[in-house]
C-alpha cells in the first residue's frame, strides 16, 4: 500500500525504488506519476490507458488488472474495512491467492496454525520473509 489518494513519484520511490533493476521494462497503467517516474529514473515504460489497447508485443497489465477484480470483490464481503487494516487484507488476500496454487491438507493446516502465531502487527513484508514450519 503506497498511501491515500493520487500516487506521487516519491511515494513509488520509497515503495519500489531498491527493488527495480535499471534495465527493467515497467509496465503500468495510465496514471501520470508513473510516466514521469520512469522518465526519471530511464526505465523503458508502457502505459496502458483503460479500454484502448491491452497488450504491446509481450508485454500487458492483465494479471494485475485480474488481481485488482478478485480483490474488489473478495472485499466486498465485509461490507467496508478500515484503511488502517488495509495492509492486512492485503495480506490475508496474497496469501489465500498463493494456497489456490497449493491446495493440500498439509497447506491448510499450515496456514490455520501459521494465522494464529503472529500478532496483529505482522505485515505482509515480514510474513512473505518467514519459512513456513510444520
Amino acid at each position: 500500500m503506497l498511501g491515500r489518494g493520487r500516487i506521487t513519484k516519491k511515494q513509488l520511490d520509497n515503495a519500489i525504488g531498491d527493488k527495480l533493476n535499471p534495465s527493467i521494462v515497467l509496465c503500468t497503467g495510465a496514471w501520470r506519476a508513473f510516466k514521469t517516474y520512469s522518465k526519471d529514473k530511464g526505465f523503458i515504460h508502457y502505459r496502458f490507458k483503460t479500454g484502448v489497447e491491452r497488450t504491446k508485443g509481450i508485454f500487458h497489465i492483465q494479471n494485475v488488472n485480474n488481481f485488482y477484480q478478485r480483490l474488489k470483490q473478495w472485499i466486498l464481503r465485509f461490507k467496508g474495512i478500515a484503511t488502517k487494516y488495509l495492509q492486512h487484507y492485503l495480506s490475508w488476500i496474497y496469501t489465500l491467492d498463493t494456497l489456490t496454487f497449493d491446495i493440500d491438507e498439509r497447506s491448510i493446516r499450515t496456514f490455520a496454525v501459521e494465522s494464529c502465531l503472529h500478532p496483529i502487527k505482522e505485515t505482509n513484508a515480514t510474513t512473505l520473509l518467514r519459512k513456513i514450519i510444520v
